[in-house]
This record gives structure tokens, sequence and C-alpha cells, in this order.
């Protein structure tokens, strides 16, 4: 916990970090049923359990039940950062309060706030965020799932997919094409014309098409809407302002994925250190070796040298700074890094890395959709370019 120490913080961060620590510790083991059933059970109880613990507070603004007026990226980043060092379902479950309501916290009406963020910031509804289609994932303005209107309504058809929380979620945060947008050269339409809703997960019409199992278990879904009603009243901002709506969330929160990576890279880098001092080798211990300390330093620098970025991002974003090239930095380096990290200490373990249930292993695995989600590595770098470009 020594980067508190630096200028990115302010006494609320520095009392809020021993908390979450302190509950973690005594609350997260990290070892769940892997089962889709056991998952999805310790996912729901891990929404109550942060609840009720207050830290989801940090999900929504303080008018709802929130701890701050607007998103404190700083404390967001801190929570993940330290409950991805000890469980990465518990991350999960947090930041998807975050991510699957953001969109109602930004642009939503007063009626939809107050009647959905309220209950996310007490842990007792879970929320989705619908924007990943079968053939629109990077590429957002490709989406083809629509919503017509009619009368006060609007019919929802089309289908979501790669859909966090799918399954389980009570609500779910859903965008849809209103109008054609500008055509493109490939056949595709612009981002023109999309449009966010907050759907129920009981509206007539919506059902869960299929779940999909990944190498790092957490609840995850294809959506369907066939002719789903949803009220006009249930649209977040106005007609055609979905995507610009679905950035800002992410510009939020993408910060905060970089946090998780690099909790998951220091949780890593203690195992290897606990490992490499007591494992002996050679008539030695592994960290007399100079190889081993070589590795060492470069998986701590690595480590740092996320931090930095992140709350550096997370900073200017708390002080109204546009963070779309920071964001994207941190994001990058944090979970390129931490890939590299893991795998450095899975090396260090030797056959035990590879062996099931070993915490090196898990990290394997929950690292890598890390390196994907709210925007890939590759993403991230066409964000970086672009914006060095505008300078």
């Amino acid at each position: 916990m020594q980067h508190l120490a630096w200028p990115f913080f302010d006494d609320s961060h520095r009392s809020l970090a021993p908390a979450i620590r302190s509950w973690a510790e005594q609350s997260l083991h990290g070892d769940h049923d892997e089962s889709r059933e056991g998952t999805d059970a310790a996912c729901r109880q891990m929404v109550a359990d942060l609840g009720a613990a207050g830290f989801t507070r940090h999900c929504v603004p303080r008018a709802y039940g929130g701890t701050s007026d607007d998103f404190d990226a700083r404390a967001i980043c801190l929570v993940r950062e330290t409950l991805a060092e000890y469980d990465g379902l518990a991350d999960f479950a947090f930041a998807m309060q975050g991510l699957g309501s953001g969109s109602i916290s930004i642009a939503g009406s007063d009626e939809l706030k107050a009647r959905y963020l309220p209950k996310v910031a007490s842990g007792r509804a879970i929320a989705a965020f619908a924007l990943s289609e079968p053939e629109a994932g990077s590429d957002v303005a490709a989406m083809q799932c629509s919503a017509r209107r009619n009368g006060d309504h609007y019919v929802l058809d089309g289908a979501k997919t790669w859909i966090s929380n799918g399954g389980i979620a009570d609500f779910y945060c859903v965008f849809a094409r209103t109008t054609a947008g500008q055509r493109r050269a490939d056949g595709t339409t612009g981002a023109q014309g999309i449009t966010a809703f907050v759907v129920d997960a009981d509206a007539q019409g919506f059902e869960i098409e299929q779940r999909i199992d990944v190498i790092a278990p957490h609840p995850l879904a294809t959506l369907r809407f066939r002719n789903c009603r949803v009220s006009e009243a249930q649209r977040i901002g106005g007609e055609g302002e979905g995507f610009k709506i679905a950035m800002r969330t992410l510009d939020v929160f993408r910060t905060s994925v970089a946090a998780a990576a690099l909790g998951f890279a220091r949780r890593a880098l203690r195992e290897g250190l606990a490992h490499a001092r007591q494992r002996a080798m050679f008539g030695k211990t592994l960290a007399d070796l100079q190889l081993t300390q070589a590795a060492l330093a470069d998986m701590a620098t690595e480590v740092d040298a996320a931090a930095l970025l992140i709350y550096r991002a997370a900073w200017l974003r708390d002080h109204g700074k546009v963070v779309t090239k920071e964001a994207a930095m941190a994001k990058l380096v944090a979970t390129e890094g931490a890939q590299r990290v893991i795998d450095r200490a899975v090396q260090m373990f030797g056959g035990r890395g590879v062996r099931r249930g070993e915490v090196v292993e898990r990290l394997y695995r929950e690292i890598r959709a890390l390196r994907i989600y709210e925007g890939a590595t590759e993403v991230q770098q066409l964000i970086i370019g672009r914006e060095l470009l505008k300078e």
C-alpha cells in the first residue's frame, strides 16, 4: 500500500484502502465452486455482501445512496485493485454494479435513477451492461439490434452477446439502433442513431438465449429480444444519444479495468516472492539465483509502472479532465504487464504453477480476459495513436 503516499490520493482514499483490504482479508478466499450454478450463486452473494459492507455505494452518485456527487475514479480503482488481489470474482461483482448501472447515473432521468440506483448501491439489485453483439464487439457502430418506436413504447429486436451478469442481472442497460445512421463503405452504419434503454430481466420478449462458459468462470450470456416492448420512460437520455452515453460510461470504468489487472499482478508478485524465498534449489533457495532476482525486479517494475499510469488517469478524471488517452494507456500497460507478471510467477512455481487450485494458476486464467474486454489491447493502441495525432 506504499502507493497511497503518492499525491494522487486524499484522506478519503487513504482511509478507504485499509478498510477494503481488511474486509477482503476477512471475507474473501478466492476458491469458488466453478460450476455455472456455483458461480452464479457466488456472484449473487458477493453483490449482497459488498452492498452490506457499503462498498457498492461507490458505484452510484451520492443522491442515490452513493459516496460522492460524481464517480470517484480513484476510489473505484482502489476497491477494484484490492478485490482483484484477493478474489477475481469479487472484483467482477463490484465492477459490474458500476458499469452495469453507469449509464443510468450519467444520463438517466430522475425517475430511472430513483428506481434503480439505490438498489445497486445497497446490493439489492444486480446490473448489466449490454453493448456487444455477435458482429459488433470492438466496432460498436456495426450494431444491428434495433428499437422501433411504437406510440409510447419501443419494440426491441436483436441479440446481444458476451454480456457479463447475463442470466443473473435484475436489469440490463441495452443499446439499440433507433435510426439507420450513415451508411459506411463496408455496408454497415455509423454510430448515429443508437439509443440506450433499461430492460428489466422479466420484460416480455426478452430472454437469455445461451449461457457462455469461459476459462475464468463468471456469469456471461447471449441475450435475445423478440418484439420486446420497452416503455419510453425506460429510455436513458434522448434518442440517438446512446453511443455517447456508452462511451462516457466506458471512460469512467476503463481505468478501473487496469486497476483490476494491477491487483492480479500484485498478488502474483506476492506469491512469487513468497515461493522464491522458501523453495530449495541447488543447495540454496530460488530467491538466491540471479535469474530469479532479475525476474522479480521486472515484475515489481511492471507493477509500479502500471500503478502510476492508473492513478494518474484516475486523478485527472476526478479533476474534470478528459482522459481518453490516459485511460487507454493505463489499460494497455496494466493488462499486458499483468499478463507478463503472472506468467513469470507461474514459471517460478514450475509444475505447481499449472496445477488446478494454485493461486497463480487461477490468476493466469483470470487475467486473460482483461486484455480483451472494455476495449482490446489493439483498440487501446488505436485510441492512443488517434489522440496523439489530434495534439
